[in-house]
């Protein structure tokens, strides 16, 4: 009977093995795109929602404020005027005479997704046609604007994500999942754009966009209804024939110190969202993680626990190939031993990613619908 169960996990654990090596040539076909040299500077308007004071703010936004980039604005907007990030913008607005800076107070979104409200917001007033809207928790290189210029010389692009390298804050639970990002996460993307010949998605928090293509794919009304707004934008702009790349400028996700409880809510509701914006791209994630596959087959089978051990071998060289030499991360460079247990926690979070239908976002419930929709439950709803 143990038979029943060993063959499948076999094929799955040699497919992960495969996975592993397709990830390795992913990464490094990725690395040998480079944008052509910038030509003009186009001007451009970034985006930045904001909602409070998050972890380290004032350094990522000075980030943007620093850009060495000749022609560019900055737009900043929370819902009231009072929150505090719209202060701090105020001060580095006097640091940094030279830079245009708007900001807006844009009130209670009409949407459940409120980031979206104020991306609309913001892209109506923006003065220039080449967006890049970028969370509060990104930090970025001098020459970022640059890089992303330079990529839209080509007419034919629509929308490019900018990979990003995970920085956690100084919780256990926060750097376990930046281990996860900047080796599982990124890697199935580069596995992804790999495979379908090109990438026909975009992923937050860093995303370029020509106005005219979020126009085209029926604006932020459109977007508003989905939780991965994100994703849709670039599946949307591929399906209408507009290039969608993964950027090579790599940007920094700062993101925080979350308690175990709010770490773990938030996972939930990434691996619940990602099953319904891509289910059979979800249901393939069983490869991407090979040693919990690898370490049941010798729980089940112990005869076949030389096969379980020789997975570390392919787990790392694909870890290594995209956090070390595509995002160029030291966190995982000093903290190695922990992606065996990030792993076994991912799969926990994908297999429970499976179950339910409703979120917690920013204190708020809400329900996804099998398309990636999603709506805010009423009290009694929920």
């Amino acid at each position: 009977m143990l038979w029943i169960a060993t063959i499948p996990l076999a094929c799955i654990l040699a497919g992960s093995w495969v996975y592993c090596v397709l990830t390795v040539i992913a990464a490094r076909r990725y690395l040998r795109v480079k944008p052509e040299p910038l030509r003009e500077a186009e001007p451009v308007s970034v985006l930045k929602p904001l909602h409070g004071l998050d972890e380290g703010l004032e350094e990522n936004l000075r980030s943007f404020f620093e850009q060495d980039y000749p022609k560019f604005e900055l737009l900043f907007a929370a819902r009231e005027a009072f929150d505090p990030a719209l202060a701090l913008v105020e001060r580095l607005r006097l640091e940094y005479p030279g830079v245009a800076v708007r900001t807006f107070a844009v009130g209670e979104p009409p949407y459940a997704n409120a980031k979206v409200w104020s991306l609309q917001v913001m892209m109506q007033e923006a003065a220039h046609d080449l967006l890049v809207m970028s969370d509060s928790d990104i930090r970025a290189a001098r020459g970022t604007l640059g890089v992303i210029a330079a990529e839209f010389q080509d007419a034919s692009l629509g929308v490019a994500t900018c990979p990003y390298r995970a920085a956690p804050g100084s919780s256990f639970w926060s750097t376990l999942e930046a281990i996860g990002m900047n080796t599982e996460f990124w890697g199935g993307a580069l596995a992804a754009r790999l495979v379908e010949g090109g990438v026909k998605f975009a992923v937050g928090p860093t995303i370029a966009a020509r106005r005219r293509v979020i126009e085209e794919i029926g604006g932020w009304e459109r977007l508003s209804e989905y939780l991965a707004e994100d994703f849709v934008m670039g599946q949307f702009a591929a399906e209408r024939g507009h290039g969608v790349i993964l950027s090579s400028c790599i940007v920094e996700h700062r993101i925080g110190s979350q308690p175990m409880r709010a770490n773990f809510a938030h996972r939930l509701r990434w691996s619940r969202s990602t099953r319904r914006s891509r289910p059979a791209g979800y249901a393939g994630q069983v490869f991407t993680n090979p040693l919990p596959v690898a370490l049941a087959l010798a729980v089940v089978m112990p005869a076949w626990w030389p096969a379980a051990a020789m997975t570390l071998i392919p787990r790392a060289w694909a870890a290594a190939a995209v956090s070390s030499g595509v995002l160029n991360d030291p966190l995982c460079r000093r903290r190695w031993y922990l992606v065996p247990i990030q792993d076994l926690l991912s799969f926990a979070f994908w297999v429970a990613g499976f179950f339910g239908r409703t979120i917690v976002w920013r204190g708020r419930r809400y329900r996804l619908e099998a398309d990636g929709r999603f709506h805010r439950l009423k009290d009694r709803d929920a």
